[in-house]
């Protein structure tokens, strides 16, 4: 009878041990994966613009981007079936935005995650001979390679800017501030970003309204927002940088 009691009352203890050092564990545990993999910390305050989290690095970052740049399926896709049909569409936007007075012949325009060149070649196809694109994995002579997080052009080098990788910004304050840097005074970017859905599962970030967008461009005034049909992006988003204030004279 005490036999049967004793174990009776020992099973519970050793599970309730047993629960006890899991729960103290897991703190440590915590702790030491974090040491392991530290996660990449962003922070945002405008409940619009979300960013995605599991990036454990910014390499491990850049290697996802790169598992769909580099998507040997998706690059014949895009070299072969949809070379014309996107250089068409682009080409499209682009005449739009020359008669609206916001892109001109003899712009140096620049198309950032431009991955095969599209959009470039569309810009050269309606006459803005002076386009070149950038992106993690070069395609010459159309696209060379760089980072948009950190462009590898001067300042004030462009009149023009384009993109539709807003939502790959892994730090869209990054993206933002250098389009204004390489942008000249009273340059112009356009972004395409979507609005009504999420982006695909290669996206970094999720924005649903164009108050975000308005707030990172600090030396920027809004021109105008528009819908578009590009390519599961539904929003036109343009903006015009000031011009620089005068210089001060010496009394």
């Amino acid at each position: 009878m005490h036999a049967g009691m004793n174990i009776a009352v020992t099973k519970p203890l050793l599970l309730r041990c047993f629960v006890i050092s899991v729960l103290i564990s897991i703190p440590f545990l915590i702790f030491f994966l974090n040491l392991v993999s530290p996660q990449v910390t962003i922070t945002t305050t405008n409940k619009d613009l979300r960013m995605r989290r599991g990036y454990s690095s910014y390499d491990a970052y850049i290697q996802r981007q790169l598992n769909k740049t580099l998507n040997p399926h998706l690059r014949k896709i895009w070299t072969t079936r949809d070379w014309n049909r996107k250089i068409h569409v682009f080409a499209s936007f682009f005449l739009q935005l020359k008669e609206n007075n916001l892109l001109s012949n003899a712009s140096k325009a620049l198309c950032i995650g431009a991955r095969v060149g599209q959009e470039v070649e569309a810009l050269r196809r309606i006459g803005v001979s002076d386009s070149i694109g950038i992106d993690l994995v070069p395609y010459p002579p159309l696209v060379l390679q760089a980072d948009f997080h950190k462009q590898p052009f001067h300042n004030a080098t462009f009149d023009f800017e384009f993109s539709n990788v807003f939502d790959h910004a892994l730090y869209p304050e990054r993206f933002v501030s250098e389009i204004e840097r390489t942008l000249k005074p009273n340059g112009v970017c356009v972004l395409h970003v979507a609005l009504s859905r999420p982006a695909d599962k290669f996206s970094a970030n999720d924005l649903y309204s164009v108050d975000p967008l308005v707030a990172l461009f600090k030396n920027s005034s809004l021109l105008h927002v528009r819908p578009v049909d590009g390519f599961g992006l539904d929003t036109q988003v343009a903006f015009r940088k000031n011009l620089l204030p005068p210089p001060r004279t010496s009394r």
